[in-house]
């Protein structure tokens, strides 16, 4: 099949799929109309985790539930929950949104195929995958937990940021990504048993591409660092230090746009 032909496929994808969620949208606000669940009447204060509450890999997710988006139980969330809480959080549409609900329906434990628990995103291979800005490797002893955040990877990771950079370019989180991959597969060999499918390093692109969106200037990059720091290492959206959500939808084709400038860092050498 041509490059051309594939182009064209993936844009006929997106269409449909912005179409079908649109549906959904309309369906998820008329809802959150009927049962009075809208954010200017519900609470969304952070609260911390407590002991029997389900958490993720992902700080984006775990934040939105410690703020109420989702539920802060972190269990039983289906897929409109999903979407409601990201578009309520930080305004991501839906179509992006089934990026990451359709994969989190397939971990499910709940004995439901329509919800997920948060935990169930722990699964290796189907979202998490070797190579966290911020967790250690399934397969990497002692500990074995791809969970939890780690404090001397996330540091590695802003290493390459650099000091005094009040914002992370599309070309600095992309290094920050690259730099991480290689600590663990590179020479050195940090995991021995380290793995990445060409679908993790796709969705590890796509992941730095959302922060980049959500707490940058459009598809320019530039994520506030101050904010994308306090999302990874307190779990809570930045809303103290000035964040507040777009009035803009962001929308499935700016994430993949950035995805794609992220990855292009990736085929050139490193500057320095």
């Amino acid at each position: 099949m041509s490059s051309s032909t594939n182009i064209t496929s993936t844009a006929l994808g997106i269409k449909v799929m912005s179409f079908l969620t649109s549906i959904l949208a309309v369906g998820i606000e008329a809802y959150a109309k009927l049962t009075g669940k809208n954010e200017d009447t519900e609470d969304h204060s952070w609260q911390k985790p407590g002991p029997d509450d389900r958490r993720s890999p992902c700080p984006m997710l775990n934040a939105l539930a410690n703020h109420g988006y989702l539920p802060h139980s972190g269990r039983d969330i289906s897929l409109a929950q999903l979407m409601h809480g990201l578009q309520r959080g930080i305004n991501l549409s839906p179509n992006a949104t089934l990026i990451v609900g359709i994969k989190a329906l397939q971990a499910s434990t709940t004995g439901h195929w329509t919800t997920f628990h948060l935990s169930d995103l722990n699964t290796h291979g189907v979202i998490e995958h070797d190579g966290s800005l911020s967790r250690a490797d399934l397969s990497a002893p002692p500990n074995y937990d791809n969970h939890t955040f780690v404090p001397e990877i996330w540091a590695a990771t802003l290493q390459v940021l650099g000091e005094n950079e009040e914002r992370i370019s599309i070309e600095k989180a992309a290094r920050m990504r690259l730099a991480r991959i290689d600590e663990e597969e590179g020479p050195k060999r940090g995991n021995p048993n380290f793995s990445m499918s060409s679908e993790d390093k796709r969705f590890s692109a796509i992941e730095t591409a959302l922060y980049l969106r959500v707490f940058g200037r459009g598809t320019e990059g530039g994520a506030e660092t101050r904010w994308v720091r306090v999302l990874f290492e307190e779990e809570r959206l930045p809303i103290e230090e000035g964040f507040k959500r777009s009035d803009k939808p962001l929308t499935i084709a700016e994430v993949l746009e950035l995805q794609r400038k992220v990855e292009a860092v990736g085929a050139t050498p490193d500057p320095k």
